[in-house]
């Protein structure tokens, strides 16, 4: 996962930036998968060869320059730590990495911690869809956050699971995914 600053770009312009990102780096052995675009970064889902990572940033500049870069791959992770990774990731606008994060506490999870689990894992990936240009698959994941939700506490560790749900039937009504931390 390689995160450039952005200082231009709205979730409409990922289909524009993927291709200038592909186009960047025709020359190189590099798969751009996917660009999501958050309010301080852009985000694009690429494979290279680690001793390619450097060009493949420096090829990219014009987009952005590196403001993060995180292998991701599916790790075995203490519960605790899982759940603050993905808090931390889902304030700071990384809802593919904070998917990923929930998901590795999800999977080894049972009952209504697993239902609830789910649900902040489809809200994460709603978010995803947005910041793809994909508001309309984003927001049709909405009910079924809320079908996960229902019958969870109000409370999740630090997580107001209360205030999840109203945020939710918010996005819902309004037609629109509008930012909130959890």
């Amino acid at each position: 996962m390689l995160h450039l600053k952005n200082t231009k770009y709205r979730p409409e312009h990922s289909r524009e930036v993927v291709y200038k990102a592909r186009d960047l780096s025709s020359e190189m052995n590099a798969a751009i998968r996917v660009v999501r675009i958050a309010t301080k970064f852009v985000e694009l889902d690429v494979s290279v060869e680690p001793e390619e990572l450097d060009f493949l940033v420096e090829k990219l500049a014009p987009i952005g320059i590196v403001d993060n870069i995180r292998h991701v791959v599916p790790e075995e992770i203490e519960k605790e730590k899982g759940i603050q990774d993905g808090i931390f990731y889902f304030n700071n606008e990384r809802f593919w990495e904070s998917h990923e994060a929930f998901e590795g506490v999800w999977k080894n999870c049972f009952g209504r911690e697993k239902d609830l689990l789910q649900g902040i894992i489809l809200l994460a990936v709603a978010f995803a869809h947005g910041q793809k240009d994909e508001l309309s698959i984003g927001i049709g994941m909405l009910r079924r956050v809320l079908e996960k939700l229902e019958h969870s506490p109000s409370t999740y560790h630090s997580i107001d699971v209360n205030r999840m749900r109203k945020k939710t039937i918010e996005m819902q009504q309004a037609k629109n995914l509008i930012l909130f931390e959890i």
